[in-house]
């Protein structure tokens, strides 16, 4: 999604979200992601504004302070950003890919199903399709990518062909590289 984006020209406007908007966001963020409950306050507080940042391809951006925390494609889940989830590593559900899928993710691979199931990989927690979940790497520390699981867990395990997860933003891709944007 983001391999190609840059801020220069994928971004085509920002707005203040009102307060009204900022609620919404915040109770559907906390029953999206239950775990996001306890941190809420500190990544969206309510007396600090949030600018929406639009994006090509129907993607919208969620900034505070010039940090963009969150986005989400048309109509989507918001899906927080990789810096986000380096700041809160609980907030989504984890699977761990061996070394040898490395190098492919961070170029903006999906996860194939073997990379999930081989040694060294693991899925500890039964997701259902589409969810998100923060993709580790291992013997490392904080998670190489953000990706939607494109069957459950258990699928991914018994069918082990195909793509499990959808790369959806991996480190260096364009969205990491825009670190701050500058209105």
């Amino acid at each position: 999604m983001f391999r190609k984006f840059s801020a220069g020209e994928s971004v085509s406007g920002t707005t203040q979200a009102k307060a009204s908007v900022v609620r919404g966001i915040r109770t559907k963020l906390t029953e999206q992601y239950p775990e996001l409950a306890d941190y809420i306050s500190d990544i969206i507080p309510k007396k600090e504004p949030l600018h929406i940042l639009k994006c090509h391809d129907h993607i919208e951006i969620l900034m505070r302070d010039n940090e963009l925390l969150l986005f989400r494609q048309r109509d989507g889940p918001y899906i927080p950003t990789l810096r986000l989830l380096h700041k809160y590593p609980t907030i989504l559900p984890r699977v761990q890919v061996d070394k040898g899928a490395i190098r492919f993710i961070l170029s903006g691979a999906n996860i194939m199903c073997p990379g999930l199931t081989s040694p060294g990989a693991r899925m500890d927690v039964s997701l259902p399709q589409d969810t998100v979940v923060a993709v580790m790497a291992e013997g490392k520390e904080h998670c190489v990518s953000i990706g939607m699981t494109k069957m459950s867990t258990d699928e991914i395990t018994r069918v082990n062909k195909g793509i499990g997860v959808e790369n959806i933003h991996f480190l260096c891709d364009g969205l990491w590289n825009m670190k701050d944007f500058h209105r």
